[in-house]
């Protein structure tokens, strides 16, 4: 059988020659989809290729501390959460690809899980009843790195701080630019866009993708060229789910300097924090690609993080003379490899490199609940405005707001270049989120505040569509919720466009080309659209 490392290593011969061969002999036929799955007959079909003891079912005594291993969010860990039937937690490939053609030819959907950071928990539960199973990526995790081309090969299961740290073991001078979380499953996080501290140097996680290793709807393994270019296109930032499974992503490492500096500045409300956002929302998009500045306002102070290619003395004269106001002088410099850099932006000082390979390490999200959605700013807003934010961010049940500056290399890409579109233009996006605790209450209060502030926020943010970002994945903007004569596309339009803008055609065209039954789907998955006749 064939290992998902061995068709890496030969993945051009087999574009050539077996791109259209099935791995399995029985990939031949498969069933559609019926409403009621023959859930017997899943599991003797996964018996005869995926040992038992990768497969749990609801009367399993691991399959409760499996389900959870990865959740993020405990609001979707309840007795009315709508389960999986089955987890399987594939070793290889072949895995995956029974699991993909044993549903098929049994009725039975599947969702796919690589670290759990969904938003809204839909890589492991469903919104409405539904049978299904989940594959769950975490065995798949290997991180495989070639100093001599600066690539590397992730599988999908892995983490982003499983990621960085073989980067930083590899070498002291490259890098990655992705997500600030260790944490965060790198499928998903590909699958969105993926941007972190290195945006405005190196573009979003997608935009340094260089090929992928996808099992189709038929349980085929693909690379780049023999899923085709659309497909390809696709997959890099066009949503997790959608279109297969990407069990593996090769990526572009990037140069990243021996030193880089880090600094964080707190400013309150009373110390002027009003002024200091409303510049800074002008002098971030604008900075330098080597600077990154952004912004975390909670109740009423803005915290100022930042990281910096560079020493502490190429970095002052660069604040001095671009955003005095914040006052950054040398005791705010913390210098550092770019490796260390990743636990001491999101984990804080006093952590190690080893930290990020911690992949139970999340925060406060592990006691709490919460609700989170994303906004884009393409017009500065004004120094009144900001006034009332810091007003509705002291109420009693309010979250926090992050700002992260794009211009640079992000917005110098087309939008039409990969699916993720928010390029040119765009000064920076918001991230609204707000947390309580599953001991002390159900959310309600603190998710319409959420509500409410968006709404709020309207005027200030684009419009027509109102973007936002997939890996911020929110229900309240729509679900593929099929009424009348509306058809799939249609219905995805009210989500897919502010995600995705103007290529959310071009994705769905693309779904219908590798998965034009619908078997990946999800509330908020592209759905299906023909070519036109």
């Amino acid at each position: 059988m064939q290992t998902l490392q061995s068709l890496q290593e030969a993945k051009m011969a087999m574009a050539k020659s077996l791109a259209p061969v099935l791995i399995f002999t029985f990939f031949c036929s498969y069933a559609s989809i019926s409403s009621l799955a023959s859930s017997d007959d899943f599991l003797q079909c996964l018996s005869a290729n995926i040992p038992t003891q990768l497969v749990y079912t609801q009367s399993s005594p691991s399959f409760t501390s499996v389900l959870k291993s990865s959740i993020r969010n405990p609001k979707f860990f309840t007795p009315t959460t709508v389960r999986p039937l089955y987890i399987v937690t594939p070793t290889n490939a072949s895995h995956v690809q029974a699991a993909v053609v044993c549903g098929r030819q049994n009725g039975l959907r599947i969702r796919v899980r690589s670290g759990g950071h969904d938003y809204e928990g839909l890589s492991y539960r469903s919104e409405h009843p539904e049978v299904f199973a989940v594959v769950d990526l975490s065995n798949l995790r290997a991180v495989r790195i070639n100093q001599q081309t600066s690539t590397a090969w992730v599988d999908s299961g892995a983490t982003l701080g499983e990621l960085y740290y073989a980067i930083g073991q590899a070498s002291k001078q490259l890098a990655f630019p992705a997500g600030l979380c260790p944490t965060v499953g790198v499928g998903g996080h590909f699958s969105g866009g993926g941007f972190g501290m290195l945006l405005r140097k190196y573009g979003v996680a997608i935009d340094n993708v260089v090929d992928a290793v996808l099992v189709d709807a038929k349980g085929r393994l693909l690379d780049k060229n023999a899923m085709g270019r659309d497909v390809f296109w696709a997959l890099r930032g066009g949503g997790g789910e959608s279109f297969g499974i990407v069990l593996s992503w090769q990526v572009k490492l990037v140069p990243v300097p021996p030193t880089v500096t880090a600094f964080s500045v707190p400013v309150s409300v009373d110390q002027g924090a009003v002024d200091t956002v409303t510049k800074w929302q002008e002098v971030a998009p604008a900075l330098p690609a080597d600077l990154f500045i952004r912004v975390t306002i909670q109740k009423q102070t803005a915290n100022f993080q930042s990281l910096y290619l560079g020493t502490c003395d190429a970095l002052l004269p660069v604040m001095a003379s671009r955003f005095p106001e914040l006052g950054v002088n040398r005791t705010h410099c913390k210098e550092m490899t770019w490796i260390q850099s990743v636990p001491y932006v999101y984990l804080g000082s006093g952590s190690t490199v080893e930290d990020i390979l911690n992949r139970t390490t999340s925060s406060a999200v592990f006691s709490s609940g919460y609700k989170a959605t994303s906004d884009y700013v393409r017009q500065p807003i004004a120094r009144g405005a900001w006034q009332e934010i810091f007003t509705w961010l002291a109420q009693p049940d309010a979250g926090l707001m992050i700002l992260d500056p794009y211009g640079a290399q992000i917005s110098s890409v087309p939008e039409s270049a990969t699916p993720f579109p928010h390029r040119g233009g765009v000064l920076y996006n918001i991230q609204y989120m707000n947390f309580w605790s599953m001991a002390g209450g159900n959310g309600v209060a603190q998710t319409k505040w959420i509500r409410d502030f968006y709404a709020f926020m309207e005027p200030y943010v684009s419009s027509n569509p109102r973007e936002a970002y997939f890996n911020y994945r929110d229900l309240d903007l729509g679900e593929n919720v099929v009424v009348g004569n509306v058809s799939s596309y249609q219905a995805g339009m009210v989500w897919g466009e502010k995600y995705f803008k103007l290529n959310y055609q071009r994705l769905a065209m693309a779904k219908g080309q590798i998965d034009p039954d619908d078997y990946f789907r999800n509330e908020q998955s592209v759905p299906p659209l023909a070519p036109s006749k």
